[in-house]
């Protein structure tokens, strides 16, 4: 699919919109759906209070890290 640039909204084609109503409600349901079967993060529950800013990143980087290897884990299993 090819890149379009827009100077402007009113440049943009309408039927590229969904009309708000029950095929929209639909559209995105189906769309959180994938995300939530394609993705499936996860992160504890609850408030994290750190001393620092890097102490924050390196949790953060941990639960990435711990959503990396579950998610390539999850692939294996269905192969």
């Amino acid at each position: 699919m090819p890149v379009r640039r827009f100077r402007d909204v009113s440049e943009m084609e309408d039927t590229l919109w969904r009309e708000r109503g029950p095929a929209l409600f639909d559209a995105i349901r189906r769309a959180w759906e994938f995300a939530a079967k394609t993705v499936e993060l996860r992160f504890p529950p609850g408030v994290y209070k750190h001393r620092t800013i890097e102490e924050a990143n390196a949790q953060t980087e941990r639960w990435a890290q711990a959503n990396f290897e579950a998610f390539h884990a999850r692939r294996r299993g269905r192969r």
